[in-house]
């Protein structure tokens, strides 16, 4: 081995934040494509409904069908366009029970679509966690080693032996999670004192 060869980093430190950086960038959005578009092929026909009509009813197109239907609605209902007879006269009982079933099933469309994605955004913070909970565990046996190795070279430390050992410790998540139930929901609004006027 010549001492070219012994010089140089291992592969897997070579071309950090180069090509294999833009490697590892590539195959995690490669990744998230495949998992978005499993999600969306495994919808239900339902689901697949609701998406579209929601995505449909979401737009500037709907809005003018619904101004232009109105108006002629109106319009003709009370004998302001030539040559059409008032088939709903005011206060436009027919026109009423129609938008009222449009409203009620656009409704239950937009909650059925709604649902989908609240359950793919749980799944997604469920998969952070757990991410998260494994970066946790990795980073304790990391600053384990680097303690190890600062002891085995007597390298002096800029922390404390205390701030380590806190550090090194394992985390008690479900003490954690009970912390975290303690926060308030919102901030209460802070009330200002009064002027009094002299």
């Amino acid at each position: 081995m010549t001492a070219r060869k012994r010089s140089q980093p291992p592969p897997a430190l070579q071309d950090v934040g180069g090509k294999k950086g833009a490697h590892a960038l590539e195959e995690n959005i490669e990744t998230i494509k495949r998992w978005e578009r499993a999600a969306v092929h495994h919808r239900s026909r339902l689901e697949q409904l609701s998406d579209a009509i929601t995505r449909f009813a979401g737009r500037g197109p709907l809005l003018i069908v619904h101004a232009v239907w109105f108006s002629f609605w109106i319009l003709a209902n009370v004998n302001l366009i030539p040559g059409v007879v008032p088939f709903d006269p005011f206060p436009f009982q027919l026109l009423t029970m129609i938008v009222s079933l449009e409203a009620i099933f656009l409704s239950l469309f937009v909650l059925a679509s709604q649902n989908r994605l609240t359950h793919q955004a749980d799944k997604r913070a469920h998969l952070d966690l757990q991410i998260d909970l494994l970066a946790e565990r990795e980073m304790t046996v990391v600053l384990r080693l680097l303690q190890d190795m600062a002891r085995h070279l007597e390298i002096p430390l800029s922390v404390t032996p205390d701030q380590i050992r806190d550090l090194v410790k394992k985390t008690d998540i479900p003490t954690l999670t009970d912390r975290v139930e303690e926060f308030p929901e919102s901030p209460a609004p802070s009330k200002k004192p009064r002027r009094v006027s002299a």
